[in-house]
């Protein structure tokens, strides 16, 4: 058993009769009151992410989870397709299990995390920023660049992402996989 003062974030526990990851929290001690922790939490059954607050010195109940390094490979039918690195056995995944799935390219290698008690994945951890290719957007007109504007643009993984204006078709840029982000255009 767990309690407030061990959450962080990726952290796994059972909660409500279903297996949550905490994906964000704070801590807050009031000027009055009891201190408190407020806490994001998303089903990896389900996906869906709720918020709740646990009190000071809360117990929770702990998953022991490993992490594993596992290459995507393809997406079908069937769901997301991952082989460990090490190990080379495969497995597949649904994308309500996978944070931004649009952003995962063929031969990414991500962290799984795996319940331990039942070898069942629990969730993916995507590397901070991912580098993609631009294969379609609108062409940024001169002068216009002077406010921080931007302008929708597709990446080669079929995902959608604003841009700033002077990006420009076939350019390599790296993306925030935690916000969805533009973060910076790589060098060619």
């Amino acid at each position: 058993m767990a309690s407030t003062s061990d959450i962080r974030k990726g952290l796994c526990i059972h909660y409500n009769h279903d297996i949550f990851k905490i994906i964000e929290f704070l801590h807050v001690k009031p000027g009055k009151g009891p201190a408190f922790v407020r806490t994001k939490l998303k089903s990896v059954t389900s996906g869906k992410v709720i918020d709740n607050t646990f009190s000071a010195g809360h117990k929770i109940e702990e998953i022991r989870v490993e992490t594993h390094s596992f290459q995507f490979l393809y997406k079908d039918g069937e769901g997301y397709h991952f082989m460990n690195t090490e190990t080379f056995e495969q497995i597949i995944l649904q994308e309500n299990s996978l944070d931004s799935p649009g952003l995962l390219k063929e031969g990414e290698v991500v962290k799984i995390q795996i319940n331990t008690e039942d070898d069942s994945p629990l969730s993916v951890d995507m590397p901070q920023y991912v580098i993609l290719k631009v294969t379609a957007t609108e062409p940024g007109l001169k002068g216009n660049t002077a406010t921080n504007a931007s302008k929708p643009a597709t990446v080669e993984t079929g995902a959608e992402v604003n841009v700033p204006l002077f990006i420009n078709e076939g350019d390599v840029i790296r993306i925030d996989t935690e916000k969805g982000n533009y973060h910076e255009r790589m060098k060619q």
